[in-house]
């Protein structure tokens, strides 16, 4: 009999590797380091295809940004139908998986960071597509896709646990963000706030390196930082606080609009009778009109942005445009352009601020708050509603500014917004589309560990039957006193008809004539094998029963669960989940 063949070299490398991952910290945080700059390499590489997409379509000079333009003809806008029907081919091939595709959030939130490649590309070349031809929409999505799903492959080729993949793939969202913005606190805040779910001690090293590995590699490839102009001289008192809170106030009730806009076109646009290909062939027709209003309407509105914050804009016209932008947006978002809304609320709150601060100088006569502050302040606010991200907007001010007082105001226009749309709304962009669709989730905070401990994984195989028309004096004979605590009942059919304790057959008063079946508890009461473990809790509480059936979609029986077992099972799995988040390596076969 031949010896059986010994590991190669390369085989034996990768398990020390992986031993190493799984077991040092220091060799986690290397790892997430070459994630930072593969996500921030990925991102810059979108952006320049998708601005030469832009320069080729539209005749753009190297430095000149679509949503900059003076003005463009009806013909050079008829790219837009037909950048919608490519993305709209896209998506009907993409239809064919039957299932919703996956981004970071809902990757953390329930499925312990695990990202499909596939799904990954779709996104790319959705909201490459997107962008690239125009529509209203910007590329973060695909920035924090690719970087989200670098960690993710590579986390998953390693074997790391769950809560290590999961960290990886903030860090890859951290250097995205970094990248494009040349913002590393930005990014890293963005991926504690909307892609991890929380700030944690386990992720502050990795998730930090890799926001600084992705600005580094913008840095070195020559690309700016997003620098934002600042007032000159800002002086702050408590009213300005106040006014500042003020205009997060509005900035709260502008985002639920926007947000509450794209889901009723998107909802009308479902219910409509076009097909799936043509929608957004019919988004990119609506676009014309108002593109030819105002090319900075288009894209994500970076050119836009940095255009009007040195321009004095009458106001009329700045209301007229943020209300042009609104509703290019959700046309892009409703009718199947693919894309984000962060760029482009960073470019209408910038409206909303600087319209905020005219009409207050218009209503007393006299300056009352630097425009360009405002605008700055309505930029973060207003993409803080729409983001859900309050920190990472401050930061953004910050490091584009280096402005410490100026982001003092922009904190309390930031906090009031992000509060209020909490209590008001209860969502942010991303979360409130997968609500839409039936996800109950409200961040990326990691809640998969609760579906994947089901009934059917804690159930107990095995377990002892009889047939519900079956006599009392029968059923002792099989089952003696003291053989088992409980038997599970089932029909002619097979299907379940409840529990019988054993010793309650056994006691006085008992027609040893009758069928067991008058004497079965909870009979209409059963799990499915797919509850969750809250939810078998709560059917525990509502029946105060010690054991529960699982049972199968036809009624037949699976299995039995104690709500001891259930219980304990819970406190285990919560406890992990709190070790994990203090930093400590905890084994998790998921």
């Amino acid at each position: 009999m031949p010896a059986p063949a010994s590991p190669s070299r390369l085989h034996l490398a990768f398990q020390g590797l992986r031993l190493r991952l799984r077991g040092s910290d220091l060799w986690f945080i290397a790892l997430a380091l070459l994630v930072g700059l593969i996500a921030g390499g990925l991102t810059l590489l979108q952006s320049g295809l998708a601005h030469a997409l832009q320069g080729w379509l539209y005749g753009l000079d190297d430095e000149v940004r679509l949503s900059s333009l003076p003005a463009l003809g009806f013909t050079a806008l008829l790219v837009l139908p037909l950048g919608g029907l490519l993305v709209g081919l896209v998506s009907l091939a993409a239809s064919r998986l039957k299932r919703p595709l996956l981004d970071a959030v809902e990757a953390n939130a329930l499925h312990g960071g695990r990202m499909s490649m596939r799904d990954n590309l779709i996104v790319l070349t959705q909201t490459m597509l997107s962008n690239g031809f125009g529509a209203s929409v910007g590329l973060e999505a695909s920035y924090t896709q690719m970087g989200a799903g670098s960690g993710s492959q590579l986390g998953r080729a390693m074997r790391l646990r769950r809560n290590d993949v999961r960290i990886l793939v903030g860090a890859g969202a951290a250097g995205a963000i970094a990248a494009a913005f040349g913002a590393p606190l930005a990014g890293a805040f963005y991926a504690f706030e909307i892609v991890i779910g929380a700030y944690t001690p386990a992720a502050l090293a990795p998730v930090a390196l890799a926001a600084l590995a992705g600005a580094f590699v913008a840095d070195q490839t020559g690309i700016p930082a997003y620098l934002l102009p600042a007032a000159s001289t800002i002086d702050v008192s408590a009213t300005d606080y106040a006014l500042y809170g003020l205009l997060g106030c509005t900035c709260a009730m502008v985002g639920i609009g926007i947000m509450r806009l794209i889901a009723s076109i998107e909802g009308t646009v479902k219910r409509s009778p076009l097909p799936l290909w043509g929608r957004p062939v019919v988004g990119g027709l609506l676009l014309i009109p108002l593109a030819m209003a105002s090319p900075q309407v288009l894209s994500s509105g970076h050119g836009a942005l940095h255009l009007d914050l040195t321009t004095h804009l009458p106001l009329l016209w700045i209301g007229s445009l943020l209300l042009l932008k609104c509703l290019a947006s959700g046309i892009s978002l409703g009718f199947g352009f693919r894309g984000g809304l962060f760029f482009a609320s960073l470019f209408m709150g910038t409206l909303v601020g600087t319209l905020f601060a005219g009409l207050l100088t218009w209503a007393t006569g006299v300056p009352v708050l630097d425009p360009t502050s405002a605008a700055l302040a309505g930029m973060a606010a207003l993409a803080a509603a729409v983001v859900g991200a309050p920190m990472t907007m401050a930061m953004l001010v910050l490091e584009g500014t280096h402005d410490f007082l100026l982001t003092s105001v922009v904190m309390s226009a930031v906090l009031v917004a992000s509060t209020l749309v909490r209590q008001w709304f209860g969502y942010s962009f991303s979360t409130w589309r997968m609500h839409l669709r039936g996800e109950t989730i409200k961040s990326a905070r990691d809640v998969g560990w609760v579906h994947n401990l089901s009934a059917g994984r804690m159930m107990r195989k095995g377990v002892a039957t009889a047939p519900a028309d079956l006599d009392v004096a029968s059923f002792r004979q099989r089952f003696p006193l003291g053989s088992n605590s409980r038997v599970v009942l089932i029909d002619s059919e097979g299907h379940y008809a409840g529990i019988v304790p054993v010793p309650r057959l056994f006691g006085d008063g008992v027609d040893a004539g009758a069928a067991v079946g008058q004497y079965a508890e909870n009979r209409d009461v059963a799990l499915p094998a797919n509850a969750d473990v809250v939810s078998v809790m709560q059917r525990f509480d509502q029946t105060q029963a010690d054991e529960l059936a699982v049972v199968a979609v036809d009624g037949q029986v699976l299995g039995v669960v104690s709500e001891a077992f259930v219980r304990k099972r819970y406190a285990e799995e919560l406890d992990k989940r709190q070790r994990e988040l203090m930093g400590e390596r905890v084994d998790d076969t998921d």
